[in-house]
Parts: C-alpha cells; structure tokens; sequence
C-alpha cells in the first residue's frame, strides 16, 4: 500500500513538473516573441491600392517595424474606418493628409506627427470633354471617392483658388473606388473625376485632360501632401510605440528615396498597387519626393504646410471660418522624437532586407 501511494505521488510529481515544464515553454516562447516585438502586435490600415501608402508597404516587407519591434498587421478600410481607428486607439498611427483636419478642428483626438511625401492626387476630365482648366469646373458633377475624403479636400482647394464656391458651385458625387477611375467614360454620371495615383495616370494614358496634378500644380507642388497622424490616446499612453513606428516610417522612407524602382517592382509583384506597371509606380514615387534622409527641416515643412493647407480650407468651408490656423496647426502638431538622432544604419539595415527577400525569392 505505501509503494503503491508512493508511485501515485511520484507519478503526480512527475505530472506536474510536466505540466509546469510545459508552460514555462509557453511562457519562455511568450518572452521570446515579447522580446522580439517588445510593442506586441497593432493593425495599421493601409491596403488601399494607391500608390501613396508605399512606405506602410515597404516598412512590412523590407522588415523595419520589426526592427523597430512592432508587429504590424495591415489592414484595408476607409476615412470613417481610419478616423474611428485614431479615435478608439486601434490603429495607432495612419497615413493620412489634410483629409484629416476638419475631424481634428471638431475634436478627433489626433496629432500630426510627420511629413512624408508630395502629390499623389489629379482632377481629371474624360475624352471629348470640353472641360479644359479649374474654372471649367463651375456647376459641373465631380466624381470623388468619399465625401469629405482627400480628393475633395483638394479639389476644394483648386475651385475655391479659381472662384467657384466649393460647396455650392459643383456637385459632389461619391462611388467607390474601383469604379471611379471609368465613371466618367461616358459623362452620363460625372463631369469630372478626382483620383488617387496610379488610377489618375492610367486614366490620363486613356485619353483624360488634367485639370490639376498636385504634384506639380502651383497651389501645391512642393508641400507635403501626406502625413503621418497618430492615435492621441496611443501618443499618451504609449509614446514609445508611436516613436518606433515614426522611426520605421523615415526608414521606409529613405528607403524607398533611395531604391525606387526595387520599391516598385515589390508593391507590384505583392499586389499592393492597383496596376502592375513597375515603372509607371517607380515614376511615381520618384516624383513624391521622398527624404534621403530626416533632419530638422522636415519638420519645420510639415508644421509650415499644414499651416498653409489649413488657411486654404479655411477658404473652402472645410475649417471653420473662425479657426485660428496658426492655434490649430500648433495644438495638431507633435514632434515625438525631439532631438533623438535616427540610427544611421538605415541604408545597411534596407540592403541587408533587399539581400533576404532576393533570396527567399531565389529558394
């Protein structure tokens, strides 16, 4: 009877320091992953299929949130699903331009915490049309893909700049998205179509007029057009996360500055982008002028132009006309990372990426 007690007991011990053993491995692998993504894991979205949101591309695959420490997931969804994002802390940062301003002058609790590239967006008129300048645009249908989305915002801005009251002198017609770049084929619907790059470009290879490219046109060439917006609640309650993914943004950023055509022929072969013309999408991120490297300058740009588009929505109703763009832009805006230096690895760290994806693609 006592043997028989003592191989119970004994086989209860060796059960328990099984078990015990068993989830101090599940433990030990928790710590394992906690140490290499000490920020655990957020959703950013960004599959939109535009060519801008190529630095939310290449940060995932070229490895920089992971070097960062931050498991990122992306995800798909619109201005309403970016902007409940923000809000709640979901998505702690979002690529985003002054699209988001009005929410923030209605007390979205956000920050602006970086520049990150020029034009990326084209008012366009169909073949045949005798639509041929911004002032054409009075009374006319103009095809966007949102109210209150980018493309409005900045068509907004060309009308209000040209004389035409923006919410009164067209009218706006929103579809979604993967039907806007044909709506206006036939000018049953719209007038005139606001796009997003690449569908912009396509459009113009198939015949459109652009009455305005971003990029080049006066009231916006040479500002940023993109920002980097983070959760207000994220900053305050874990700045650090909203830092390390700062910091694998400019990474990107430099990264693609540097690389891009290698950019393009990624976000192609991944299906990121909505066309596979490799070097249509390289043109494009060339001409968005991305930094070859960060220092204080950007950030004097990215406070000096959303000072500048916050006076030109003023203009369009998109802010209110009792703003204080100076009080506003200095309330939106956060410098996360102050004087911290950046690394100095980024282009080693970018072409040692380069080297592992050409030989996962090679295996």
């Amino acid at each position: 009877m006592k043997n028989k007690r003592f191989r119970l007991l004994t086989g209860f011990a060796v059960l328990v320091g099984s078990t015990a053993a068993f989830f101090a491995g599940c433990s030990g692998s928790k710590k394992g992953a906690a140490g290499k993504f000490p920020f655990g894991q957020v959703e950013i979205q960004a599959l939109s299929g535009s060519a801008c949101t190529a630095p939310s591309y290449i940060a995932r695959e070229m490895g920089f949130f992971e070097e960062e420490g931050v498991d990122v997931t992306l995800v798909s969804g619109d201005f309403e699903t970016s902007k409940l994002g923000l809000a709640t802390g979901r998505f702690p940062v979002v690529n985003g331009d002054f699209q988001f301003f009005p929410s923030a002058a209605q007390g979205l609790d956000i920050k602006l915490i970086s520049g990150l590239h020029q034009g990326c967006i084209q008012v366009l008129a169909p073949p045949g049309s005798d639509i041929r300048t911004a002032k054409d645009l009075a009374g006319k249908r103009i095809g966007i893909d949102e109210i209150g989305g980018s493309p409005m915002a900045v068509t907004s801005v060309l009308l209000a700049n040209h004389g035409i009251d923006s919410q009164t002198g067209v009218t706006w017609v929103p579809f979604p998205r993967e039907i806007l770049p044909t709506i206006a084929d036939n000018g049953k619907e719209v007038d005139a179509v606001a796009l997003w790059d690449p569908w912009g470009p396509l459009a113009v290879r198939r015949g459109y007029t652009v009455i305005c490219d971003i990029g080049v046109d006066s009231l916006f060439a040479g500002k940023y057009c993109c920002f980097i917006f983070a959760s207000g609640r994220q900053l305050r309650e874990n700045p650090e996360l909203i830092k390390a993914l700062l910091k694998a943004y400019r990474k990107a950023s430099e990264w693609i500055a540097a690389h891009p055509e290698e950019t393009a022929k990624i976000v192609t072969e991944k299906g990121y982008v909505s066309s596979p013309d490799t070097a249509l999408i390289a043109q494009l991120l060339i001409s968005y002028k991305y930094h070859a490297r960060h220092d204080h300058s950007n950030k004097l740009q990215a406070k000096a132009d959303a000072l500048y588009f916050s006076h030109e929505l003023k203009k369009t109703g998109f802010l209110p006309a009792g703003l204080d763009p100076e009080q506003f832009v200095e309330d939106l805006y956060v410098d996360v990372l102050g004087d911290e230096p950046l690394d100095g690895n980024h282009t080693e760290s970018g072409n040692a990426a380069t080297t592992a994806l050409h030989n996962r693609k090679e295996e």
